[in-house]
């Protein structure tokens, strides 16, 4: 039998060289992807993730500001053996509720120290405990970085006092909701500040931000708070160190700017510590104080507002409540938690006119734990 001819084996040249080419490119392709991309390919690990930011070159003003704010976080604490709390009292003049704190001091000498920054009036003093406590004081106006200086002020003096381990801001409108040995057991036994910080998107708060601020401070960091406060002593001396970003607020966060209003007590602090120490502070404000009403202040407190139980419900709030300033005006809920555990959010409350003064004496007389 005469043998088959097979077909030839052979293909034509072009879909060699085609198949080839494919190859050639899907093997390029697998081999040389986009550095940023290798550790999502890989490890599908990430979606679609932008490129991470350059890595900006910090100028040397940045780097040494950096270097020294980097080892006062990390430094330990002073230790004392009579650890006090400083209080420091920013008023215009004197001081309408001297005599409530001296009932709520009574008893705890050497537990505590007194600085009164008067910017407008000399202060005349209803009790011994407050006579030869001022500090020297300059002006102080509203929303300027005034208010700052006499913040840093007051953190100078008490700093000089070794003992002093925890900084107190109270306003002339303050008053205490607790007594004393629960104040300080809060402020004493925690290793936070209770400095008042959070992320406002809308017209007053990242409104107010201005890029003249950058390159220092970007608006993601940019935060807003009360300026009550009241620091662990790291964090005292942090304040003071600071000179590269109080420099940038004292330039450009100013009422009345030609670019837009900025107010520098209600963003240098909370800004500063989202920076440089955010797992350091306690985001809330232990000073108790009522915008519900809406206004460009906040509710203030006449004699026939005052009670008990008024002060008694502001004392149990155990939940932080922040509002947006955006058109929606939504409100940022948080639990108070202090040491891993739910607690009172509260350790004073303002604003109080002066005619309550004789009500609290009387409520605090008839109660000592609040």
């Amino acid at each position: 039998m005469a043998p088959r001819n097979r077909p030839s084996s052979k293909r034509p040249l072009w879909i060699v060289v085609l198949i080839a080419f494919v190859c050639a490119i899907v093997t390029g392709a697998y081999l040389y992807k986009p550095q940023q991309y290798t550790a999502c390919y890989l490890s599908n690990s990430c979606s679609s993730q932008p490129p991470p930011e350059p890595v900006r070159v910090y100028t040397d003003d940045e780097i040494a500001a950096r270097v020294v704010i980097r080892d006062i976080v990390l430094s330990q604490p002073v230790q004392s053996k009579n650890p006090k709390i400083a209080f420091m009292f920013l008023t215009p003049s004197s001081l309408p509720f001297e005599k409530l704190w001296e009932k709520f001091f009574m008893g705890h000498e050497g537990r505590y120290t007194i600085y009164v920054h008067a910017s407008r009036e000399r202060t005349v003093h209803a009790s011994p405990l407050f006579a030869g406590r001022d500090i020297r004081s300059e002006k102080v106006v509203w929303g300027t970085v005034s208010m700052i200086d006499a913040e840093r002020r007051l953190l100078a003096n008490a700093l000089q006092d070794s003992d002093n381990q925890h900084f107190v801001l109270v306003s002339e409108s303050c008053v205490p909701l607790h007594n004393f040995d629960y104040v300080y057991s809060y402020l004493m036994e925690t290793n936070i500040s209770f400095v008042d910080s959070f992320d406002d998107p809308g017209p007053h708060g990242a409104g107010r931000y201005s890029d003249y601020m950058l390159p220092e401070i970007v608006k993601r960091d940019w935060r807003k708070g009360a300026q009550w406060f009241t620091v662990k002593r790291q964090h005292a001396v942090l304040i003071l160190a600071d000179t590269l970003y109080y420099g940038k607020f004292k330039r450009y966060c100013k009422p009345g700017n030609e670019w837009h209003n900025c107010y520098s007590d209600e963003h240098y602090l909370p800004t500063l510590f989202n920076m440089v120490d955010p797992t350091g502070i306690a985001n809330w404000s232990v000073s108790h104080v009522d915008w519900s009403e809406g206004k460009w202040h906040p509710k203030v407190y006449r004699a026939v507002d005052t009670s008990f139980e008024l002060l008694k419900s502001i004392a149990s709030i155990d939940e932080s409540v922040h509002v947006n300033s955006n058109a929606k005006h939504q409100a940022q809920r948080r639990p108070c938690v202090w040491n891993g555990m739910k607690r009172p959010c509260y350790l004073f409350a303002r604003k109080f006119y002066p005619e309550a003064l004789d009500t609290l004496m009387n409520i605090f007389s008839n109660f000592t734990v609040i």
